[in-house]
């Protein structure tokens, strides 16, 4: 399998536990590695052969804008089998991070394996 992958979407979204993240829109930042076979893309040289990361980039910001999870876990989650599903990913890789949700870090966040990699 090959790997297609989407680093540092920044979306806006309602995330977190506590009252005052629930009237807030906060930034997540998304990194996607997505299994898929490109060898048919790369001989056709034609993106409906590929994986189209803009297409899969568009359908996350619309969903993840319009969520109000409480925790990045279930975020990730649902994330995983959007793309899994409905882009006919065997694999993925999902590393979901919440800048400044800890003082004194960076960012915290999850990363999550689902599928099956061949």
């Amino acid at each position: 399998m090959d790997i297609i992958y989407l680093n540092a979407l920044k979306i806006e979204t309602v995330i977190g536990v506590y009252d005052w993240e629930r009237q807030i829109k906060q930034t997540v930042v998304l990194d996607l590695a997505m299994a898929t076979d490109i060898r048919q893309a790369a001989t056709t040289d034609r993106i409906e052969d590929t994986l189209n990361y803009k297409a899969v980039a568009k359908r996350l910001v619309e969903f993840v804008s319009h969520s109000d999870f409480q925790l990045i876990e279930t975020l990730a989650e649902s994330i995983a089998e959007i793309v899994m599903t409905e882009f006919s990913v065997p694999w993925i890789r999902v590393q979901l991070n919440k800048p400044g949700a800890v003082r004194g870090a960076r960012d915290v966040g999850v990363i999550i394996e689902r599928g099956k990699q061949s």
